[in-house]
């Protein structure tokens, strides 16, 4: 006798599909493995000649270090100095430089989201340091602590950011001399993906430090890389005090840092740029030997910050084609190098999210994919040349990144000889949209952008004629609706806050929260 079959419900596989495919997913992608060809624009002898004419800058007219403790490193080195002036020869460079890693793997407090750096391996971070924000109602204003922890929260649900960054957005209702203690709490607390560490004085860095070892324990930061620092050079040819004394702060911990200089290319660097590449080479590399000067072996990011300056105003600007040459040129000389860099991304100059800010910032990206960049710093959000983060543009730029992800992932063959049979099945004059291969794998095949609309113009209109700045506040709000906290342990949770009261009981306030607006 035969059983009767227990019957599927009638579009049962769809409808399970479709349930899969709509259901919240907030994983964070994995490290990025980028299989593009790069974008060599140098060949080995104009590489030589860059490398050359730094080598000349850093001998001959030498880079400033105004520290008397970098001084006194510098020469136990046996770099030559003349004053505040350090003329490091480019044996020497090549000696320190030689020890830094060529790639690393960042520790995130959940180790499903550590991320591997250097050579092919990438990783997006949201943009820092804005002063004011676009709000969830697109309103342009101060930020508060409560808008750094929305901020901290999206980038947590984001699955193409890496990291939840550090001061996304400055929380205007903390003293100044106080914020970073609360800025790298939130980074701890509303994400347990890796994060960026305050360097705005050595004291602070160390602050930091501290924390990080609450959150990590000492011995672990010995062998771990757990956070990232950034150190600015003030180009010309100078590096601060300020910036010397965090970058000792964090390669004493072996922690990494990003060794910045901060070109404005045509009024901090020549007119050209061959030239500024040359400049800003000398700039990086005597800082990243400073970083093994300090410890041998310590991880360290050649890093910079581009722009190009506007000859009829002095502004900065984004998103130009010599930015992304320069962009090309650095890869080049980091690889020469073998070490990992930084690079800064989706930057728009625009006022508001517009079209604008969406060519600046989609220049910049797939210049930044094909440079092949490490640390892809600034990945969302920042407009206005960084004076503000608009959250609808922090959300569609993080879409962008995810877009720039799959398409940096390569071919995949996996299913071709499938596909191909589909061909055969399928015959002239019909169509794929039922056939069992279309049905596994359409939610895979093709990146299906949530933020673009594709529909008609007539639907389009129907469901309200909604532009993409809508659309990405919209999808803010419903990220921020379904955020789950990844708690904290509650003895660490314990141990961070009392850290906290007692260095905000040690630092004095003074009156900057009125000074602060």
């Amino acid at each position: 006798m035969t059983k009767n079959k227990p019957q599927r419900p009638k579009g049962g596989a769809r409808a399970a599909r479709r349930a899969q495919r709509l259901a919240p997913n907030h994983t964070m992608l994995p490290g990025l493995t980028n299989t593009l060809p790069l974008c060599d624009i140098l060949d080995g002898a104009q590489i030589e000649r860059i490398d050359h004419a730094s080598a000349d800058i850093l001998e001959n007219v030498g880079v400033v270090f105004r520290d008397d403790i970098a001084l006194a490193d510098w020469k136990q080195a046996g770099a030559k100095v003349v004053g505040e002036r350090v003329y490091p020869d480019r044996g020497l460079i090549k000696d320190l430089i030689s020890t830094i890693p060529s790639d690393f793997t960042y520790h995130a407090r959940n180790p499903a989201n550590n991320v591997a750096l250097g050579g092919r391996h990438s990783m997006f971070v949201p943009m820092t340091g804005a002063p004011y924000l676009r709000d969830l109602d697109d309103v342009r204003r101060n930020p508060m602590l409560d808008d750094l922890a929305m901020f901290h929260k999206l980038s947590h649900m984001l699955p193409a950011m890496h990291s939840s960054a550090h001061h996304i957005v400055e929380p205007y209702d903390h003293p100044i001399s106080q914020r970073h203690l609360r800025i790298t709490y939130s980074s701890m607390k509303h994400s347990d993906k890796t994060f960026m560490g305050m360097t705005t004085s050595p004291k602070n860095a160390e602050d930091v430090m501290d924390m990080c070892a609450i959150l990590f324990g000492d011995e672990f930061m010995e062998t771990h890389p757990v956070t990232t620092g950034n150190c600015n050079g003030n180009s010309p040819l100078v590096w601060d005090e300020t910036m010397l004394g965090a970058m000792r702060a964090f390669c004493k911990r072996n922690q990494p840092v990003l060794c910045s200089p901060f070109v404005l290319g045509g009024a901090n660097t020549p007119a050209s740029v061959a030239a500024s590449v040359a400049q800003l080479n000398a700039e990086a590399l005597s800082a990243l030997a400073y970083t093994q000067v300090i410890r041998r072996g310590a991880p360290a990011i050649y890093g910079h910050y581009l722009s190009t300056v506007s000859m009829r105003s002095g502004s900065p600007m984004a998103g130009t084609p010599e930015i992304s040459l320069m962009n090309f040129m650095i890869g080049q000389m980091a690889r020469h190098y073998d070490v990992p860099w930084r690079t800064s991304n989706t930057l728009g100059g625009a006022k508001t999210f517009d079209a604008q800010a969406g060519y600046e910032s989609a220049t910049t990206l797939s210049a930044v994919m094909h440079a092949g960049a490490n640390y892809i710093w600034h990945s969302a959000g920042w407009n206005e040349a960084g004076m503000h983060c608009s959250v609808a543009k922090f959300i569609v730029d993080a879409e962008q990144c995810a877009m720039a992800y799959r398409m940096a992932e390569g071919l995949q063959w996996d299913d071709f000889d499938t596909a191909i049979g589909a061909v055969s099945d399928v015959g002239p004059g019909g169509h794929y949209l039922g056939h069992e291969h279309t049905q596994e794998k359409f939610q895979t095949a093709f990146f299906m952008p949530e933020l673009f609309d594709n529909n008609s113009i007539e639907q389009w209109v129907a469901e309200g004629s909604v532009e993409i700045n809508e659309r990405a506040l919209k999808r803010a709000r419903q990220l921020l609706s379904e955020y789950q906290e990844p708690k904290l342990d509650e003895g660490i949770n314990e141990a961070l806050l009392e850290y906290i009261k007692k260095r905000e009981t040690d630092i004095p306030a003074a009156d900057e929260l009125n000074q602060s607006y």
